[in-house]
């Protein structure tokens, strides 16, 4: 059997397989992060700082509308695990065809909404007129591909399910491939100016869909899809989005609430902008083991409620505790030793280094809750807790409104509030975190139905379908 297709994460090492299934995932989530930088470069270098003003303007409000349809992904993602989980693979196959529904559906929908409102939408967020024509045309263009953005996301979504974190990595480094050659042909050689950048993105994200959709129907078995099962099925859908809108509603409400921190920061000046910009940078590349693990755990969560291994959940959760721990204490070691270098990566300004280095120091002490948020967040959404999705959102818009607010009118804080709100609303949701985890109101979802102790017969059968399909894998293996 080709591993690399699927894998059963309902038995073996938790530690293990929480490793190896995460590592691809994280190089995937660097990768993306550096492309991103890349495409900031050009536009910045290559057009005018205009430009770059442009595309960044566009940024949280590209996520609003991407987000829904990627959130549906996630519950699509979370349904397909927890069925592979209990060998019922029949329900996978309906699962992935009725994916066709929900992704056409909302991302048409979503496309459409993206391209009428950019301009009102921008010019009520008071996006100055010299940008204003670039920054509508940058967004009506991205919003057009939001389809071909859900599709490729939904597809890696479906593979992670099943197990599979490496194809999903292969395809995103294509795409970022691509992408950068892109725009560098559209933006230097054809003067497209953001415009290119934009197509660059779409043309890039929909080569990878279809790629790695031909890819899936060819070497994995659980995209061919029988007749009888091409059917829409609406408790199939109803779950895909009692889960997947939660998840869309908890990241644009984290998306509002860092748009809400970026307008306290506008009014501290440009040295804090700055300063505020480069550890946002840095932050993220931190955050990035944190998201890898807490996405490799709610896949391990998915498979194994499935299966009905409670056991198996708590035990991973522990391990990714101690991981957790044992990252922060070193990246805290870390910024206090090397911090300044760090900065200046980033920036060449001396101030802006000194003042981002302290930053750095103040926010690197709450990197453990920071990563308790990532993995209570993969294990609760892999096993369908959509309550907690509203709950994660809410705080994090409360946490970052109310701390910066009122923070930075203590005249002993002031501008710091800035960094200490971030730290504090970490802290405040990592906690709310960990008592809904401590709960235990997650092992009480059924999102699919749970092995029957004693009913050998009926075990058997699935045992015997879940074979012939890995006999599948094995033959579909032997072709690549």
């Amino acid at each position: 059997m080709n591993k690399g297709l699927v894998k059963d994460m309902t038995t073996g090492n938790e530690f293990k397989l929480l490793i190896s299934f995460s590592i691809p995932m994280l190089i995937g989530n660097i990768f993306q992060q550096v492309y991103n930088m890349v495409d900031s470069i050009v536009v910045g270098k290559y057009v005018s700082a205009n430009a770059l003003a442009a595309v960044g303007a566009t940024g949280s409000l590209n996520f609003l509308f991407f987000s829904l349809c990627i959130g549906l992904t996630g519950g699509i993602g979370v349904v397909i695990s927890q069925h592979f989980g209990a060998k019922d693979s029949v329900n996978v196959r309906r699962t992935i065809f009725n994916s066709v529904y929900i992704i056409a559906t909302t991302g048409l929908v979503m496309s459409l909404l993206g391209i009428l409102l950019a301009r009102p939408v921008l010019t009520w967020l008071h996006t100055p007129s010299n940008i204003l024509d670039d920054a509508t045309a940058y967004m009506q263009i991205s919003c057009a591909g939001i389809l071909a953005v859900a599709a490729y996301n939904c597809i890696s979504s479906i593979l992670r399910a099943l197990g599979d974190s490496k194809t999903p990595l292969f395809f995103l480094i294509f795409a970022s491939l691509v992408n950068v050659f892109l725009d560098l042909l559209l933006v230097i050689r054809f003067g497209l100016g953001v415009r290119g950048v934009a197509y660059a993105t779409i043309i890039a994200q929909i080569l990878s869909a279809i790629g790695s959709l031909i890819y899936a129907i060819r070497k994995n078995p659980y995209f061919s899809i029988n007749r009888d099962e091409m059917s829409f099925n609406r408790r199939i859908t109803g779950k895909c989005y009692r889960i997947g809108l939660p998840l869309a509603m908890q990241s644009s409400l984290i998306a509002i609430s860092c748009v809400a921190l970026q307008s306290v920061v506008n009014t501290f000046g440009s040295l804090v902008v700055a300063a505020f910009t480069a550890t946002s940078r840095i932050e993220q590349l931190v955050q990035q083991p944190f998201n890898s693990l807490g996405m490799a755990l709610s896949t391990f969560t998915g498979q194994n409620i499935g299966a009905g291994k409670l056991d198996r959940v708590k035990r991973a959760f522990v391990r990714s505790v101690i991981l957790v721990a044992g990252f922060s204490i070193l990246m805290l070691l870390f910024f206090y030793k090397f911090g300044n270098n760090i900065m200046r990566v980033f920036v060449s300004d001396a101030d802006v280094i000194s003042f981002g280095t302290s930053a750095l120091k103040i926010t690197s002490w709450f990197y453990f809750t920071l990563g308790i948020i990532y993995v209570v967040r993969g294990l609760l959404n892999g096993a369908g807790d959509s309550i907690y999705a509203m709950i994660n959102g809410g705080v994090e818009v409360a946490g970052r409104i109310v701390f910066s607010n009122t923070l930075i009118l203590i005249p002993s804080v002031g501008k710091w509030g800035v960094w200490l709100a971030t730290a504090l609303t970490w802290f405040i949701t990592g906690i709310a975190s960990l008592i809904r985890y401590k709960q235990g109101k997650w092992k009480l979802i059924q999102l699919v139905e749970k092995p029957v102790q004693g009913n050998i017969n009926a075990a058997n059968e699935e045992q015997k379908l879940h074979n012939n399909t890995d006999n599948q894998l094995c033959t579909a293996g032997g072709k690549a």
